[in-house]
C-alpha cells in the first residue's frame, strides 16, 4: 500500500475552497484549484515514497507492471495503469466538448504522428470514457435532447434569429437532425455570431424567470454567459441535457457523447487520457470540425445505478460498460470491510471520516478526508474500518478478482 501525494490542477475554472475543504487545509487557495490527480498519467503522476525513496506512480509501474497491475491487466493495456482517479472542483463552466473512442483516437494520433511534427489536437492514442459522481450537487450539460424538445427549447426563445436551428431539427429525423442542428450553431456566419449569442442570452434571462420545464436550462445560459460572454457554445447548450446531479449520483458518459460540466464536485473516473475536442465555453483550443467529426447525438449519457457487492454488505459498484475502469463505493461502520476488488490496481480515497486499510501481514495505512492510496495487484486481500466514506478505482470486470 503507499500512500499518494496527489497533483493539483489550477485550471481557471477551479474552485478556490472545495479541494482545500476536501484535505483539511486551514485557509483557501490563492488561485483556482479544479482538479485532484491521483493516477500514472505521465501529463500528472501522483508521488509515492518507495523504499524510502520519492518516486511517482508512473514510474512504479513502468519499472514492474506485472507486479503492479497483474498480468492481465499488464497484457491488455501495454503495461499502462488503464484509468486516472480525480476529484472535479467546478466553480466555473467547463468547455463543452467530447471524447473519441479508442479505434478513433489510434488513426487520429497516428496520423498526428506521422505528419512529420507530431502536433495536434490529439494527446494521445487512448479512449476517454469518464464516470462523475457527484459529491455535491452538480450541474451538467450530458448529451443531447430529444428532436422535438430540443425544437421546443429555442422555439421558447420566441427569437425569429433562430430559425436555422429549427429548420435544422425539423428538416430531419432524430441523429441526424440534432447533428445539422449542433453543425448550425457552431458554424454561424462570423459577421452575425456576436448578436445572436446576445439575443439568446437576453430571452434565456427572459424565459428564466417563467416556470416552466426549460426555466432551468434558460438560467443555465444565464449564468454561463457571465464567464463566456459571447460564445456560440452558449446557444449550442440548449441542444444538449440540463442535470442536476444530487449527491450520490453518478453519470456515464462514453465516447462520442456531448458534454459539459457547469458547476459542482465531484470524483471523477476515467480512461488514462487526455483527449478532448472543444467546441465552446473555454479559453483553450477548439477545434469545431473534429467535435462534429466525433460527436454521436445518439449516444444515451446514462445515470448510472449501483448495485450490490457479493460478500460485502456496504460496498457499492459503479460498473460501466469499458472494461478501463469502474467505481467502488464503501461506507465504512462496524467490523472490518473487504476491499473490493481484491486484486488488480486499485486507487482507494476517502472523501469524509477515516479509513483504516490493513493489509493480510499487518501492514496498516490510515486514510483521512482528501487522502489517497495505491493497492498494487500484488497487496490482495486487504480490509477497510473507520467512519469514512472510501471510494476504490478499480479497472472493469474481468481483469480482476472482486
Amino acid at each position: 500500500m503507499d500512500l499518494l501525494r496527489p497533483i493539483i490542477k489550477p485550471y481557471a475554472w477551479g474552485s478556490h475552497d472545495a479541494l482545500a475543504r476536501l484535505q483539511g487545509r486551514d485557509a483557501p487557495s490563492a488561485g483556482p484549484e479544479a482538479e485532484l490527480w491521483m493516477g500514472a498519467h505521465p501529463a500528472g503522476p501522483a508521488g509515492l515514497t518507495r523504499d524510502g525513496r520519492a518516486t511517482t506512480l508512473h514510474d512504479v509501474v513502468a519499472a514492474a507492471p506485472e507486479r503492479e497491475l497483474g498480468a492481465a491487466c499488464a497484457g491488455r493495456f501495454g503495461g499502462r495503469l488503464p484509468f486516472l482517479l480525480k476529484v472535479l472542483a467546478a466553480e466555473r463552466p467547463l468547455s463543452i466538448q467530447v471524447h473519441p473512442d479508442r479505434e478513433q483516437a489510434r488513426a487520429a494520433f497516428g496520423a498526428q504522428s506521422s505528419d512529420g511534427t507530431g502536433k495536434g489536437t490529439y494527446a494521445d492514442d487512448w479512449p476517454k470514457p469518464e464516470l462523475l459522481y457527484a459529491l455535491t450537487r452538480f450541474e451538467v450539460l450530458a448529451g443531447f435532447r430529444t428532436r422535438d424538445e430540443a425544437a421546443a427549447v429555442f422555439d421558447g426563445l420566441g427569437l425569429a434569429r433562430v430559425r436555422p436551428v429549427t429548420d435544422a431539427l425539423r428538416a430531419g429525423d432524430g441523429a441526424p437532425a440534432l447533428a445539422d442542428a449542433l453543425r448550425t450553431v457552431l458554424g454561424w456566419p462570423r459577421h452575425d455570431r456576436a448578436a445572436l449569442v446576445t439575443a439568446v442570452v437576453e430571452a434565456s434571462r427572459r424565459q428564466a424567470r417563467t416556470p416552466g420545464p426549460h426555466a432551468a436550462a434558460y438560467d443555465a445560459v444565464v449564468r454561463m454567459a457571465e464567464h463566456h460572454p459571447g460564445d456560440p457554445g452558449l446557444v449550442a447548450s440548449l441542444l444538449m441535457r440540463y442535470r442536476a446531479l444530487e449527491p450520490g449520483t453518478a453519470l456515464f458518459v462514453p465516447a462520442g457523447g456531448l458534454h459539459a460540466y457547469v458547476r459542482g464536485v465531484g470524483v471523477e473516473l476515467m480512461a488514462g487520457s487526455d483527449n478532448v475536442l472543444r467546441a465552446g465555453l473555454t479559453t483553450k483550443e477548439v477545434n469545431v470540425p473534429e467535435l462534429l467529426r466525433i460527436t454521436d447525438p445518439a449516444v444515451p449519457v446514462p445515470v448510472v445505478r449501483p448495485s450490490g457487492v457479493p460478500g460485502s454488505a456496504r460496498t457499492r459498484a459503479y460498473g460501466c460498460p469499458v472494461e478501463e475502469f469502474a467505481l467502488y463505493r464503501t461506507e465504512l461502520g462496524g467490523p472490518p470491510e473487504p476491499v473490493v476488488p481484491s486484486s488488480g490496481p486499485r486507487i482507494a480515497l476517502c472523501t469524509e471520516g477515516k479509513a483504516l486499510l490493513r493489509g493480510p501481514d499487518g501492514e496498516e495505512l490510515s486514510l483521512g478526508p482528501g487522502g489517497s492510496c495505491f493497492l498494487p495487484d500484488s497487496d490482495q486481500g486487504v480490509t477497510a474500518e473507520g467512519d469514512g466514506t472510501l471510494f476504490v478505482a478499480a479497472t472493469g470486470p474481468g481483469l480482476h478478482r472482486r
